[in-house]
């Protein structure tokens, strides 16, 4: 593996975790939010990560692509939670049935910080698989340079 993609790896890592902290970002934001645009409150969003294949030999299926190791990783789609939203009674709500029941969100937050967290995790692990294999590169130079 050259330097060189494994940069490029810990790049799409640090993308595709930036993009699951907006949406995270987003479904907290939204937490009490009962009428959406589509109707209904607001569902859940979730980012689909997927294996992000090397190139256009990759792409045809040629067997020395896979031997050179994968691509790193990048968003499929952000996907809606199927889950069904919670009912809270709160008659005095304006989008209260007749029951006096709400339809809220299906965000729970303990689960979204969770995500957060892992989330901000693997961010830093690609952060330090970048600045590690810049050490190395700097190190080679230097190798090249004392010789």
């Amino acid at each position: 593996m050259s330097l060189f993609n494994s940069l490029r790896i810990s790049a799409s890592g640090l993308t595709a975790e930036r993009l699951r902290l907006d949406v995270i970002a987003d479904n907290l934001a939204n937490v009490n939010t009962t009428r959406t645009a589509a109707g209904g409150p607001y569902r859940r969003k979730v980012a689909v990560l997927e294996e992000r294949p090397v190139g256009f030999a990759d792409l045809l299926g040629i067997q020395n692509a896979l031997m050179t190791g994968r691509g790193g990783v990048r968003v499929a789609a952000i996907a809606e939670d199927t889950s069904p939203p919670q009912r809270v009674y709160n008659p005095g709500h304006p989008d209260a049935d007749a029951d006096g029941y709400v339809l809220m969100p299906n965000v729970n937050v303990v689960t979204e910080m969770v995500d957060m967290i892992t989330a901000t995790r693997a961010y830093e692990a690609n952060v330090t698989a970048m600045n590690a294999a810049k050490q190395m590169a700097l190190r080679t130079l230097d190798i090249g340079r004392n010789a």
